[in-house]
């Protein structure tokens, strides 16, 4: 019996607006995921479901924010693997534990991240900008959407294999990131095809190598950084959605069977495609597990470079 409203609440809903936070700025990748997701799903609500933008502190007050609101299936966060696995390992004070305090929906996109540089930098591969950054220690500046997200790590990581200095310059955003990039004040950033890939496209950025373990379909010519010289280098992000901790099973099943029925329709797929991203749609047993293996993953390389968030 007291299941029993719970259920037809599921059954009912939506009887309003949704809205999706994301702890960045508009224009960024998971502002542009998290669009495509929502238009989608509003064609079939009748209720919109509307992007809420909350950038801050490398993401970290739209996850607060997600993580203390209502559980009653009406706010969703679209998170990064910045904001619930690698941000825990970074502070050593958050207000919220994303683990504990987040449900795990579905994982929507794994993003594919490439290494773009201004066309003013001499370097056009990862072997000329090794030898550049070691040419001019701590002369050349990389940008990231904020200490500790996943562009950030790219570049850390860049660092410690190569053994190189470079300048970390954090945004609130990868939006703000890119547009300091393409003025010229900053040499290269390691970012999502979903942002970068226009400008490439465009000869406004130049792509330097792709970060994942096999060279991009939108961009065959580009190497690896492991082909590049780099053995063993390899970062793939993705976005996925969650919900309050204390949200009814029921309604997160709702929201899963609506989500991943979006994700299949064929024009959703392709769009996501295009912009580099692999769309998986897993379960919320399966996406839990994979943000804990993701938590243990981050923690030892965060350790072992001694990253902090600044």
């Amino acid at each position: 019996m007291v299941a029993a409203p719970v259920a037809t609440q599921a059954q009912q809903y939506p009887t309003k607006p949704v809205r999706i936070i994301v702890a960045f700025p508009p224009g960024g990748g998971t502002d542009i995921v998290a669009r495509i997701v929502g238009q989608r799903l509003s064609e079939g609500y009748g209720h919109q479901v509307i992007v809420d933008n909350r950038a801050g502190a490398a993401g970290v007050i739209g996850t607060e924010l997600a993580a203390r609101s209502a559980p009653d299936g009406y706010t969703w966060f679209m998170a990064t693997m910045g904001n619930v696995s690698v941000n825990r390992h970074l502070y050593a004070k958050m207000a919220v534990d994303p683990l504990k305090d987040l449900a795990p929906v579905t994982n929507v996109v794994a993003v594919h991240f490439v290494m773009v540089a201004h066309p003013s930098l001499p370097a056009r591969n990862v072997k000329e900008l090794i030898a550049l950054a070691r040419a001019r220690p701590g002369q050349i500046t990389f940008s990231s959407s904020g200490a500790g997200g996943a562009p950030h790590l790219a570049g850390e990581l860049l660092k410690s294999m190569a053994h190189i200095e470079l300048v970390h310059v954090p945004y609130k955003g990868s939006g703000p990131s890119f547009i300091d990039l393409l003025g010229g004040q900053i040499s290269l950033t390691c970012d999502s095809q979903v942002q970068a890939l226009p400008y490439i496209k465009a000869g406004k950025l130049n792509a330097l190598a792709v970060l994942g373990k096999r060279r991009s379909a939108q961009l065959p010519n580009v190497p690896t950084v492991d082909e590049s010289g780099l053995p063993g280098y390899e970062l793939t992000n993705w976005f996925g959605l969650l919900v309050p901790a204390a949200t009814p099973r029921e309604l997160v099943s709702r929201i899963h069977a609506d989500v991943t029925k979006a994700l299949q329709q064929k024009d959703v797929r392709e769009r996501l495609t295009d912009m580099g991203t692999d769309v998986i749609g897993n379960t919320p047993q399966q996406f839990g597990a994979f943000i804990e293996a993701e938590s243990a993953k981050w923690a030892k390389v965060i350790k072992e470079a001694h990253i902090r968030a600044e």
